[in-house]
């Protein structure tokens, strides 16, 4: 932050000139070089307690998962210091609404076992993300005179285009209904992240300490500054 009297005649740069995402809306990331991205959030499993026969059985509809596209994917594993404020919220709230008074000690003294079972022990969360990309610049059904046009302004053009705009959507969401597909023959979950959802979870990544004392709010009450 700078007063307009140091910041003189200096033109105003948003912070959004610095992020590679141009475009969030339909449940879409849109890049600043035209490229689309879905992410998927996924369940984990514990492989080290499965039997062999079953272990093999995984590694095996993993291998066959791999092989079954050809598109590029990311996986991404987030680690995050476990928030329980809430959870001590509700329990405090339970313990004064609590009108035994052994019950209403029992809970104090639980709320401030997990308090400091997470302050001293660090425990960490883990979320698990497949990216799912699609590339336009790879649609064969474009002229050579359209890619380069969207090579120089892909945002400008996928913002104007809603029809282009749709139909790169659809090639995309056909990747994400077969890596949901593949990801349940291993034999996990899979959730395909909404606009609310991901507008949270890139907010949270650039902003690790800040989220954690200033939530996201959800879109309706979002005020977004171009």
């Amino acid at each position: 932050m700078q007063s307009k009297k140091l910041q003189g005649n200096k033109p105003y740069i948003s912070t959004r000139k610095y992020l590679d995402i141009a475009e969030i809306r339909d449940d879409i990331v849109i890049l600043r070089d035209g490229t689309l991205r879905a992410v998927v959030l996924v369940s984990s499993l514990n492989f080290s307690l499965k039997s062999e026969e079953e272990q093999d059985a995984i590694i095996a509809a993993y291998v066959n998962f791999l092989n079954s596209f050809d598109f590029a994917i990311q996986i991404v594993v987030q680690s995050r210091k476990l928030n329980v404020d809430n959870y001590l919220e509700r329990l405090q709230t339970a313990e004064k609404e609590q009108e035994n008074e052994l019950l209403r000690v029992q809970i104090s003294e639980y709320r401030d076992y997990i308090a400091e079972l997470v302050k001293i022990g660090e425990i960490m969360t883990k979320k698990f993300y497949v990216v799912i990309s699609y590339d336009p610049s790879t649609d064969k059904q474009k002229t050579f005179g359209s890619r380069l046009l969207s090579t120089f302004k892909p945002a400008t053009v996928v913002r104007l285009q809603e029809k282009v705009f749709q139909r790169r959507k659809r090639e995309l969401l056909m990747r994400v209904d077969h890596i949901m597909n593949g990801l349940f023959s291993v034999g996990v979950s899979a959730v395909h992240l909404d606009t609310q959802a991901l507008i949270e979870l890139y907010y949270n990544t650039y902003n690790p300490d800040v989220s954690t004392s200033q939530p996201m709010q959800p879109i309706e009450n979002t005020r977004v500054i171009t």
